[in-house]
């Protein structure tokens, strides 16, 4: 019988790891900087084998115990071409290591490790799917062609009435005088901050955007009254695919939930668990120990 199992959540913020035994007993946790496939193979893997080892150190494992651990990662951007290859060929010191997404192990967690589905609502946007054991995904495609309803497409769209108002062909608003303040007025500086601009810098706009939509500017409210629009169409389509359960995840989900109609909020379901709880899972941990680290 397998005594300890250990799940790893390796994302483009930072890379987390828990180590439980057989009865769902939490033994150490760990964390460390980014991991995704996107930064090097050899680099994810260094970080992958530096957050285990921290959690296998602090639980005071012996090298019988190591190799009798059963583990799973969920990585971001292991979907690329050669990525899992890879990782396969690196190996790590335990009897089994299983692999999946990061937004495939957040899914599991989330309902238990059952059927359901997520919609993770960040700086982008992407739904992962369950349905009778098999996974897909929905949207996630890459800023600026998907990722709708995100906080990068709320950046994008609060740049793009800011430049208009300054041109004037739209009315500014305090949202539009907000947004050019940061670049001193000047549509020649915004247009070179947009030149080198990432998801995550459109994203960084996503508050002022909110704010400004709470206290009733025009233009913020109809930037998210559309991507309000964009993820009830997205929630419609999980139900649509066959999903029985769909949790709201992400920065941003908090913020855009009191945005959605009331008819959609009843059909959501509060997560079960975290993205570790799915790693847990997928390595092997019954669902009924996983309530114990919910």
């Amino acid at each position: 019988m397998t005594q300890f199992f250990l799940g790893v959540d390796a994302g483009g913020s930072n890379c987390r790891c828990r180590l439980v035994d057989a009865a769902g007993r939490v033994l150490a946790t760990a964390q460390a900087g980014p991991a995704n496939a996107g930064l090097g193979l050899e680099s994810l893997y260094a970080t992958l084998r530096d957050v285990t080892a921290q959690a296998v150190h602090a639980a005071g494992l012996d090298d019988t115990q190591v190799a009798g651990i059963r583990a799973a990662m969920g990585i971001a951007g292991i979907s690329r071409p050669g990525v899992l290859a890879a990782l396969e060929g690196f190996g790590f010191p335990f009897a089994e290591t299983l692999y999946d997404t990061d937004a495939g192990i957040a899914n599991l967690g989330a309902h238990g490790g059952g059927d359901g589905a997520i919609l993770i609502i960040g700086t982008g946007s992407v739904a992962q799917v369950r349905v009778n054991g098999e996974n897909f995904r929905i949207g996630g495609y890459g800023f600026p062609i998907s990722d709708e309803g995100s906080g990068a497409a709320l950046g994008l769209s609060a740049m793009r009435h800011a430049l208009r108002a300054l041109d004037g062909r739209t009315r500014a608003t305090p949202l539009s005088t907000a947004v050019t303040e940061r670049f001193g007025h000047d549509t020649a500086r915004a247009i070179a901050w947009m030149d080198q601009a990432t998801p995550r810098d459109y994203g960084s706009f996503a508050p002022l955007v909110m704010a400004y939509a709470e206290a009733d500017d025009a233009i913020a409210r109809s930037i998210v009254e559309d991507a309000v629009g964009h993820i009830e169409r997205f929630i419609e389509t999980i139900f649509e695919r066959g999903a029985t359960r769909c949790a709201l995840l992400g920065g941003l989900a908090p913020k855009v939930r009191p945005w959605l109609r009331a008819r959609t909020v009843a059909r959501l379901s509060d997560p079960l668990g975290d993205a570790l709880s799915g790693a847990l899972y997928l390595a092997g941990l019954p669902a009924p120990l996983q309530e114990k680290l919910q």
